[in-house]
């Protein structure tokens, strides 16, 4: 199994608030793929959660905290 990366450059900073929004997304996405590995099951389930409201509105706050996470260790971009 390929080892996964969940800090890309082991880093946390980043040179703008946009930067640092990408960054969460990344982070985001890089926590479901290291809590199913399994590619075709991801794709299966991006089918379910793709309609699901709710599913979708659990995403943006997973990203929302990985954005606050990266914004307080960016000292808020000050």
């Amino acid at each position: 199994m390929d080892t996964i990366h969940l800090i890309p450059n082991n880093s946390l900073l980043t040179a703008t608030p946009e930067e640092g929004r990408q960054l969460a997304i990344k982070l985001a996405r890089l926590i479901i793929k290291a809590t199913q590995p399994d590619e075709s099951k991801r794709q299966q389930l991006r089918e379910i959660y793709a309609n699901d409201a709710m599913m979708l509105i659990a995403i943006g706050q997973t990203v929302a905290t990985e954005f606050a996470t990266i914004a307080a260790a960016n000292h808020y971009w000050r």
